[in-house]
């Protein structure tokens, strides 16, 4: 039942947030006029209401009303009841400390594979992983586990970068940090590149955007997939 886009980001360079997915974006909540925003990311240590006003600001362009998930007095009947759920991006940490802290990931879990719409961005997508250990981000805060939605049978790595070519230092790339991952873990990651997206629709998993993504698995080398490749074929 799932109807999903989880998106490696919510801004691309020179574009405004949210922008280019706007007109995907009004697909996927073209049933409900309201969306319930998980903004507890806080990307900057934004405040809730600032995130949730920045999200506003650009669901405004397709007449939908955001209502943050921090001002309603029982989050977890927030959840039940939303006709449509967007998570915005930030530290991946502090989003799914707070999710453990209101007892929402199962909720938030069993509301998107019974069919509401939900849009991830950023940590919001990461947690849409079997764990969130593939995040790029600080560790602020300490969860009480890695273990995150699963609603898609691999981690992600949002923002997935490429090694410049020629570049003196740029340190540690992702690839090598993806490889340290599967030193110790056997769980398949995609790399999704700025622009990219994966667009869930009850089992089947596709590549959007227009960029390629990068796919890794214990102990092979990493390949390539191409936009519109059905990613459940090559999970394992």
């Amino acid at each position: 039942m799932k109807n999903c886009i989880i998106a490696s980001t919510s801004t691309i360079y020179g574009g405004n947030y949210l922008d280019y997915l706007l007109p995907h974006l009004s697909e996927l909540y073209n049933q409900t006029s309201e969306i319930v925003f998980i903004p507890y990311a806080q990307p900057g240590g934004m405040s809730c209401d600032a995130y949730t006003q920045k999200a506003q600001e650009a669901f405004n362009h397709i007449g939908k009303k955001i209502v943050g998930l921090h001002s309603f007095s029982s989050p977890t009947e927030a959840i039940k009841r939303a006709k449509g759920l967007f998570t915005g991006g930030g530290n991946t940490f502090r989003l799914v400390n707070e999710l453990y802290k209101n007892d929402l990931m199962h909720t938030l879990r069993e509301a998107i594979l019974n069919g509401t719409p939900y849009l991830g961005t950023s940590a919001g997508s990461n947690i849409c992983g079997l764990t969130m250990q593939t995040t790029n981000d600080m560790p602020i805060v300490y969860p009480p586990s890695f273990k995150t939605l699963g609603v898609l049978p691999f981690n992600l790595n949002p923002h997935y970068l490429d090694p410049i070519p020629n570049s003196k230092h740029m340190g540690e790339t992702r690839e090598t940090r993806i490889k340290e991952f599967h030193s110790i873990n056997n769980l398949p990651v995609i790399g999704l590149r700025e622009g990219s997206w994966i667009e869930a629709k009850e089992n089947i998993l596709t590549l959007k955007g227009d960029f390629n993504a990068k796919v890794f698995f214990q102990n092979k080398e990493p390949f390539e997939i191409e936009p519109i490749t059905r990613l459940e074929t090559i999970i394992e």
